[in-house]
């Protein structure tokens, strides 16, 4: 009888204690943080599907520069061979990829100091539109950044924390990185004509 009660008792502590140990709510969290992440994806590959059709648009309206055309059009093509796996959200290839979509931004940037120099490529409605949507995809970026930094931070906080750590260390669950500043976000990018 004895022995039946002492089984009962260790079988409710066990239930209790995995109960309390945090790993399905470090499931949900890392489930979100790639949910996040496939939104980072989303936004940017929305930006590269928009560069075509911009740089054919500045290419028909404007006779200038081949050179910032070809090298938004490399940027583009460069980040698009960059996956980086949900699974793996390392330091390392966060800052890869983002180092390949700071190329782009700054291609973009280039190009679009270069085209206040056309006012009939500014006044057509292609343009216009083009130049709103990827405006609009910039924001969208931003705020899908934000957001997927929520996300790791709130798991991060979760699998560092005592006693989730212990279970986080048994069932491998590690710290995901999030984007960070580029190096030399602090200073305005220098367009020269």
């Amino acid at each position: 009888m004895k022995r039946g009660v002492l089984v009962v008792i260790a079988a409710l502590f066990f239930t209790t204690m995995f109960s309390s140990c945090g790993y399905n709510s470090m499931v949900n969290l890392d489930e979100n943080v790639k949910t996040k992440w496939n939104q980072v994806e989303t936004q940017y590959q929305r930006r590269s599907d928009l560069i075509p059709n911009l740089v054919s648009t500045v290419k028909g309206a404007a006779k200038f520069e081949q050179s910032t055309l070809t090298a938004v059009v490399e940027a583009r093509s460069k980040a698009s061979q960059i996956k980086v796996n949900p699974d793996d959200l390392s330091p390392e290839s966060i800052e890869k990829f983002q180092a390949a979509q700071g190329q782009i931004g700054q291609a973009l940037s280039r190009l679009m100091v270069l085209t206040e120099n056309y006012p009939e490529l500014k006044a057509t409605q292609q343009f216009s539109d083009l130049s709103v949507q990827l405006e609009g995809t910039e924001n969208r970026i931003a705020v899908a950044r934000k957001d997927f930094n929520d996300a790791v931070q709130a798991y991060n906080v979760k699998v560092r924390s005592f006693p989730n750590n212990l279970t986080a260390g048994m069932f491998g669950f590690k710290q995901k990185a999030g984007f960070k500043a580029e190096a030399g976000a602090e200073n305005a990018p220098k367009v020269e004509f």
